[in-house]
């Protein structure tokens, strides 16, 4: 975000463009089009964007000091359950390091120096970063207690679905176990279908380090294709020397090693 209202932006398109003498922008009824000028322009400034957080990069990976701040990017979940109920032993031990946390998906952010290090539940991560995978991530079916209840024998009945609004068919996991399934809702995060689950409108396969402690909620015994998502610790390479990006990295690695039981679900059923 430029920080700035869209007039204010148009004004200092136009002040570019008159001092370079070129149109950069042609004007439609949809918006705004780059010119050739334009992109030729934007390839540039995007090697002295990458030139400049190089150096700030080189920079920071010189520094030995255990203080200053530090940025780490995770989702919002994982950091609730996972994160947060260690970081004030992480005070304890470094108290002059000053931790940001962002709430965000997107790795992008360790190229533009937006975050130091990223926590990510993700597949296969960039190659252009450094890090290491801690542990698989394991995944169970559950519902609501409540919602339980209203079966004698669940595996006969007709059950109702919590599904990613991606998913535009039936999962394999819905349909050996059960005599028919109907889709309740189609949610887009993983603590919505959490929610979903726990106000009883369904089954969904749910990561376990989710569930884990959610008393209202149960497991079912439903076998499902071990995920190939694992849980990751990712730096710049630039940083991996640098003080306080090491040391709160060698942290993570112990807290998360600690919960790995809760992330691959062995904690489970």
């Amino acid at each position: 975000a430029l920080g700035v209202n869209h007039t204010t932006v148009s004004r200092r398109i136009v002040a570019f463009e008159k001092k370079l003498n070129v149109r950069l922008f042609d004007r439609l009824p949809t918006g705004y089009k780059a010119t050739e000028a334009a992109e030729k322009i934007f390839n540039h400034a995007l090697q002295m964007e990458e030139s400049a957080l190089s150096i700030d990069r080189e920079i920071l990976g010189g520094d030995n000091e255990l203080r200053g701040s530090l940025r780490l990017t995770i989702e919002t979940y994982v950091a609730s359950r996972l994160l947060f109920p260690y970081l004030a032993e992480f005070r304890r031990r470094y108290p002059f390091i000053e931790l940001q946390i962002q709430s965000s998906s997107d790795l992008s952010n360790l190229n533009f120096r937006e975050a130091d290090i990223a926590i990510r539940l993700t597949p296969s991560p960039p190659d252009n970063l450094v890090g290491k995978k801690i542990c698989m991530m394991g995944h169970g079916i559950y519902a609501s207690k409540n919602y339980l209840d209203n079966f004698i024998e669940i595996k006969d009945s007709k059950v109702d679905l919590v599904l990613w609004g991606s998913e535009q068919e039936k999962p394999v996991w819905s349909k050996a176990p059960f005599a028919d399934s109907r889709v309740a809702v189609r949610v887009d995060t993983a603590g919505n279908m959490l929610a979903a689950i726990k106000g009883g409108l369904g089954l969904a396969r749910l990561p376990c380090y989710l569930a884990e402690g959610e008393e209202t909620i149960s497991q079912l015994p439903i076998a499902l294709t071990p995920s190939n998502w694992g849980l990751w610790v990712l730096s710049h390479p630039d940083l991996r020397d640098t003080a306080r990006v090491r040391v709160c990295r060698e942290f993570l690695y112990e807290i998360f090693e600690r919960q790995r039981g809760i992330v691959e679900g062995s904690h489970s059923l």
